[in-house]
C-alpha cells in the first residue's frame, strides 16, 4: 500500500513523516494552481497582443483600401498646358456664409489646390472638397462614419483658419470670375517694391456687403472698373508669372467691404 510504511518497533502502521523537501498533496495541489494561473496569464497576454494586432490590420486596410492616395506612389507629372480658351466649369471650392467661390482656371489647367492662413483680415473660408493631407486619425474617422466629400482635393497648407484660397496654374493660365458681380477695383500687385501682377477686386451680387479679391492676375485689356461679371463665363486676365515668390497661382480672399473702404 503505498504512502504507509511499517513501524520497526511494534510492527504497527504508520503515516510517513515529510521532510521539507518532500510534496505534499497539499503542496503539489498548491502548485498545479499556480501553474493553471501562469498559462492563463500567458493566453490573456497572447490574445491582447493578437487584438492589438487586428486592430492595426484592420485600420491599415481600412485607409488602403479607400484612401488610394495615401499608399500611391508619388510620380512626377509635367505641368498642365496652359487653358487659354475654354472656360472653367462649375466648380465650387469654398464657402464663406451664403458666398459660393468659383474655380476661376480650368479644371484641366489647375496643378493643385490649397487653403492656408491670413493676417490682413479676411474672412474665414470653408473647403468643399476633400482635404488631401488630413491626418490619418481624420481619415480613419471620415472613413468609418462614410463622411466624405465630393469635389476638388486640397491642400492645407499651413496651420489656423484658413482665410487663403491659392488656385495652383501655370503662368498665362486664363483666369475667370469666380462669383457673379461688379469689378470694384484694378490695383497694381506690389511684392517687395517689384509690380508682380494686379489685384482685381469684385462686389458679388448674392453678397454685396463683401468684396472679393483675386490676386496675382495680368488683367484682360477689356476689363474694366464698374463692369459686370458672371461666375466661369468672364474672362478676368491671366495668370501672371510669379514664381520667385513661391509658385504661380491665383490667390483669392474675402473681405467685408468696409474694411478694404470700399463704398
Amino acid at each position: 500500500m503505498r504512502g504507509i510504511v511499517p513501524r520497526s518497533d511494534a510492527g504497527a502502521w504508520e503515516r510517513p513523516c515529510y521532510g521539507p523537501n518532500m510534496a505534499t498533496p497539499r503542496t503539489r495541489h498548491a502548485a498545479r494552481l499556480r501553474a493553471d494561473r501562469r498559462r492563463a496569464q500567458a493566453r490573456a497576454r497572447r490574445f491582447a497582443v493578437a487584438v492589438v494586432i487586428a486592430v492595426l490590420a484592420v485600420a491599415t486596410l481600412a485607409l488602403t483600401a479607400f484612401d488610394g492616395e495615401s499608399s500611391a506612389p508619388t510620380v512626377s507629372r509635367p505641368a498642365p498646358l496652359p487653358v487659354t480658351s475654354a472656360p472653367p466649369d462649375s466648380q465650387v471650392l469654398a464657402t464663406v456664409g451664403n458666398l459660393r467661390v468659383q474655380s476661376p482656371v480650368a479644371q484641366g489647367g489647375v496643378t493643385a489646390i490649397g487653403f492656408h492662413g491670413s493676417a490682413e483680415g479676411a474672412l474665414e473660408l470653408k473647403p468643399v472638397g476633400p482635404q488631401r493631407n488630413e491626418g490619418l486619425l481624420a481619415r480613419l474617422w471620415r472613413r468609418i462614419t462614410g463622411a466624405s466629400k465630393s469635389g476638388l482635393a486640397w491642400y492645407q497648407l499651413s496651420g489656423g483658419p484658413l482665410r487663403t484660397l491659392d488656385v495652383g496654374a501655370v503662368a498665362g493660365t486664363d483666369v475667370y470670375a469666380p462669383v457673379d458681380g461688379t469689378v470694384v477695383a484694378i490695383r497694381d500687385q506690389v511684392v517687395s517694391g517689384n509690380i508682380v501682377g494686379s489685384e482685381i477686386e469684385l462686389r458679388p451680387s448674392l453678397a454685396p456687403s463683401l468684396v472679393v479679391s483675386i490676386q496675382n492676375v495680368r488683367p484682360d485689356p477689356e476689363l474694366t472698373v464698374g463692369g459686370n461679371v458672371a461666375a466661369g463665363a468672364s474672362k478676368l486676365g491671366v495668370v501672371t508669372n510669379i514664381s520667385a515668390e513661391g509658385g504661380n497661382n491665383v490667390a483669392i480672399q474675402v473681405y467685408p467691404s468696409a474694411t478694404l473702404g470700399v463704398p
